[in-house]
């Protein structure tokens, strides 16, 4: 194990390891040699910036395992390998959509609390549950400080912002008091029912039922509390819409990309010819959506709380995913009471 990493020592080399092989000789896991030069600057950094204790450091580190399952599923994020009609099937099935609606009967009061305090609509709080964990089912098996350090150490092209999220995590688990080796997450590090990476939990979670705790693995108060919390400080908008269905474009339109940016307006994109139902002045900045499927492209006019949920997630599909299961969910509901 020692003797592997001695062989890739250079960053250069193991950079042509990891992306020119593609990781096929890399072992599945392995516990980690916390005499790597990255790895002792990272301990020698958290010592002098935050204090922690070296041997402390050293010691998780060594019980730390670098995962390469991780690195083989963040190549091919599913935002970027499926079309929408691939991606939106995997959200909006009966199952789901009946799960959401159980979990909003049960959680009724509490949501209806959480959404009226924030101003974020219950549905979009419901549909990002649903899309995240399906209602808590699925919430990821892998250990948080395994996902962080194998992404911080191991993958090059975003370890600076993986490094800095493996900070947070353990300045976080020294806030909570809790054991770093025992929280689970994705494969990403996303933690909890909410799937919060560790600075978006230090910065956003909030303990929702005044229990003391901030808990987003087992308290729905909390988690609901928490994405309704992170959907305000970025901008939600009570009241506002989110997402209007483009029912007829022009010829040729030009779509300038995937940028996430409001880089239009209502009027301009009706200049172009596009045509879709809004209220809000022309002048209002908006976001076109385009959603790939296999016959033809599906186009969307994003507003502001349609940008704001992609701040959650950086993906259109992802947003699209939220909304339109946030509202099979709040329809089916309104329909079971009728």
């Amino acid at each position: 194990m020692t003797n592997y990493f001695f062989l890739v020592r250079s960053s250069l080399v193991w950079t042509v390891l990891l992306l020119g092989l593609g990781f096929s000789d890399i072992p599945q896991a392995m516990s980690y040699d916390i005499e790597r030069p990255e790895i002792r600057e990272f301990i020698n950094s958290m010592h002098a910036r935050h204090g922690f204790d070296t041997a402390w450091l050293e010691s998780l580190l060594t019980n730390t395992e670098y995962k390469k399952k991780i690195i083989e599923t963040m190549q091919r994020p599913a935002e970027k390998t499926l079309n929408w009609s691939e991606y939106r099937h995997i959200f909006m099935t009966e199952e789901r959509i009946d799960a959401g609606v159980a979990f909003w009967k049960d959680h009724e009061t509490e949501l209806t609390r959480i959404s009226e305090d924030s101003g974020v609509s219950a549905k979009i709080i419901v549909g990002i549950i649903g899309v995240e964990s399906y209602f808590g089912r699925i919430t990821g098996n892998y250990r948080v400080m395994d996902a962080l350090s194998t992404l911080a150490f191991d993958y090059p092209p975003r370890a600076e912002f993986f490094r800095s999220e493996l900070e947070h995590f353990l300045l976080l688990s020294r806030e909570e008091n809790a054991n770093p080796l025992d929280a689970t997450g994705s494969y990403a590090g996303a933690m909890g029912i909410a799937q919060f990476m560790p600075s978006s939990f230090r910065a956003y979670a909030v303990d929702a039922n005044a229990d003391g705790k901030r808990d987003i693995w087992g308290n729905w108060s909390d988690v609901m509390g928490s994405i309704a919390n992170y959907l305000s400080d970025h901008g939600w908008q009570a009241g506002q819409p989110v997402a209007a269905c483009v029912t007829e474009t022009s010829p040729g339109i030009e779509y300038s990309g995937r940028q996430l940016k409001m880089n239009e307006t209502i009027s301009g994109l009706r200049d172009k010819g596009l045509r879709f139902e809004s209220h809000l002045p022309g002048s209002t900045k908006v976001m076109l959506v385009r959603l790939s499927v296999p016959d033809r492209d599906r186009f969307w006019v994003g507003f502001n709380n349609f940008y704001v949920i992609t701040r959650y997630n950086h993906s259109m599909m992802y947003a699209m995913a939220v909304y339109q299961l946030g509202i099979g969910i709040e329809e089916r509901l309104t329909n079971d009471e009728t």
